[in-house]
């Protein structure tokens, strides 16, 4: 299927989100699409699909001038999209998620629940996936949910899969398998439209790059005929020198000891300390405990046993008010369920953990809460169209930067980031990290768990490695490398 979109218009009310973008897709081809966050790639895709209609421009597919009213008509035609939001049902199983509204039924129209287990089966096996498919889906990782919405674009015998941010919650060996799956799907002359910020998977998956900046098209290049900070350039506008900002550590004081912490089949036997002013990453595999250590200590599930001291002082955490009281932040994974209530407005998200410290009497002064939201929109260069807009309507990226400056306003002195850079443009992350080496300036204690271990090897002061619910190892800066992190991840020494 070739696929040509010229000139495409779209505006909200007064955002004028895409003016006059041009993209071209050809059979059996894998094309990246990258921008910064706000740029307009998913609004593109979006329109393509028919889940938003184009104020102006054409499209051609297979040279015919198309247009789908909605994503099902699209999916019907062969276009298949992976959301980066991920469209799981928690409360239904597996299975139930993978055939919903395309149920198999019977000569008698029951469920042939055989036939549908059977072809879950053979879609696990192609990506390498062992998920029980009776298992309520709401259990299951964000990586595992993550694998279930591309077995589900796979099953639909797409010719074209539009895959968006489909790497941000897979390990290392689940993308690996998806890359094959990838380069399968090439050969059958399935084409792959690839947004993602991650570089080295454009330049390792990719055929050819169209940069995105400000709703416009910059330029589309063949992979070969380009580079890493050519691309960074046009995206940002302007060149960055370095990936990761220099970090000086001076680490004070104790600042969090947790000791010797147990959550029966989650994690057992964790110990570690963070001190004022240091970052201590947690890596390991999808699975090994490490975003479930986290929220333990954050009270948003049970401690079985261990103990938990700040400054000093033991203190019990029952829940995530608790750990607010103490000065302890989360900014979870998973923003959109858990870091952001998406039909409150920019102001009200930033604002809900930090009320006490612009309320008198029980009454808010609107206007510290103004100067408070519009000082960390500036700050964290938030792209909205107002602090009214609804967070749902935001970028993904604008969306986690409302995460991060809501725990940010209470002034935490311990701040866990739970992949605080998932699915945010290179220019974003910079911001990010610089805005950590800030935080740490000012001796605020940070714990971040990532995925990514270039960012881990980065960022991080000391690097602990968790398999199976267990800290198999200490790694300082100096002495981290790659290989050395993915050993104590796998149960090496």
């Amino acid at each position: 299927m070739n696929i040509e979109m010229k000139n495409i218009h779209k505006a909200f009310g007064t955002n004028r989100v895409l003016t006059g973008v041009d993209f071209d897709l050809r059979e059996g081809e894998v094309h990246a699409l990258m921008g910064e966050n706000g740029a307009g790639k998913s609004t593109l895709m979006n329109i393509l699909t028919g889940l938003h209609s184009r104020d102006e421009g054409t499209i051609l597919i297979d040279g015919q001038e198309t247009y789908f009213d909605n994503p099902k008509e699209a999916e019907e035609k062969g276009i298949a999209f992976i959301h980066q939001e991920l469209n799981i049902w928690p409360e239904m199983t597996v299975l139930d998620n993978l055939f919903i509204g395309k149920e198999m039924t019977s000569k008698f129209g029951l469920l042939n629940m055989k036939q549908m287990k059977e072809l879950a089966k053979e879609q696990f096996r192609r990506l390498s996936v062992t998920i029980p498919l009776m298992q309520e889906a709401g259990e299951c990782s964000v990586g595992q949910q993550q694998m279930i919405e591309i077995a589900k674009a796979l099953m639909t015998h797409a010719k074209v899969i539009i895959m968006d941010e489909p790497t941000s919650a897979l390990t290392e060996r689940e993308i690996e398998k998806l890359f094959e799956v990838i380069q399968a799907l090439r050969k059958e002359g399935v084409s792959i439209v690839y947004i993602s910020h991650r570089m080295e998977e454009i330049f390792a998956i990719c055929d050819r790059i169209t940069v995105m900046r400000d709703g416009r098209t910059v330029d589309t290049k063949a992979i070969p005929d380009t580079h890493f900070n050519e691309v960074v350039k046009k995206m940002v506008g302007r060149e960055l020198t370095e990936r990761y900002p220099e970090r000086h550590p001076s680490p004070g004081e104790v600042v969090l000891e947790v000791k010797n912490i147990s959550s029966k089949g989650r994690f057992e036997d964790v110990s570690f300390s963070v001190r004022a002013g240091e970052i201590v990453s947690f890596s390991g595999l999808m699975g090994a405990g490490r975003t479930e250590i986290m929220r333990a200590i954050f009270g948003l599930d049970k401690l079985d046993s261990g103990e938990i001291w700040v400054r000093g002082k033991k203190i019990t955490i029952k829940k995530p008010v608790d750990a607010v009281k103490h000065g302890i932040g989360f900014i979870t994974e998973d923003r959109k369920d858990e870091g952001l209530v998406l039909d409150f407005s920019v102001r009200e998200n930033m604002a809900l953990p930090n009320l006490f410290s612009f309320s008198s009497k029980g009454f808010i002064s609107e206007k510290k809460e103004k100067e408070f939201v519009d000082t960390l929109t500036k700050r964290l260069m938030i792209k909205t169209h107002s602090s009214e807009t609804a967070a749902r309507n935001l970028s993904g990226g604008n969306q986690q930067k409302v995460v991060i400056a809501k725990w940010i306003g209470i002034g935490p002195s311990v701040l866990i980031l739970d992949e605080p850079t998932r699915g945010v443009d290179v220019g974003a992350k910079r911001e990010i990290y610089q805005l950590m080496n800030e935080l740490t300036d000012r001796g605020v204690a940070i714990i971040m768990v990532s995925s990514e271990l270039p960012e881990v090897l980065g960022m991080s002061d000391r690097i602990l490695v968790v398999h199976e619910g267990k800290i198999t190892g200490e790694v300082d800066r100096e002495h981290a490398t790659q290989e050395h992190i993915m050993t104590l991840a796998t149960g090496g020494q």
